[in-house]
């Protein structure tokens, strides 16, 4: 089982930025990460330069983590 990730907020960071930048995450891992950290919720819109967030981990039934990242396609 993979373990729990911390990310730390810079400056001006809104927590789906900050899960999308440094974790790959997107709007549904919201709820999920605002569960693990209590009192998330009251720093938000802007989070606090420094603030921890824990990302629990998620496992798929291999073991393995998921993290899906979108398509580019540059040309036609």
């Amino acid at each position: 089982m993979a373990a729990a990730r911390t990310l730390t907020a810079q400056q001006g960071d809104m927590l789906d930025l900050l899960l999308w930048r440094d974790a790959g995450l997107g709007p549904g891992e919201l709820t999920r990460v605002r569960d693990a950290n209590p009192g998330l919720a009251e720093l938000e819109p802007i989070l606090p330069l420094g603030t921890n967030v824990v990302v629990p981990a998620t496992d798929t039934a291999d073991g393995t983590t998921t993290r899906a990242l979108p398509l580019i396609q540059l040309w036609s």
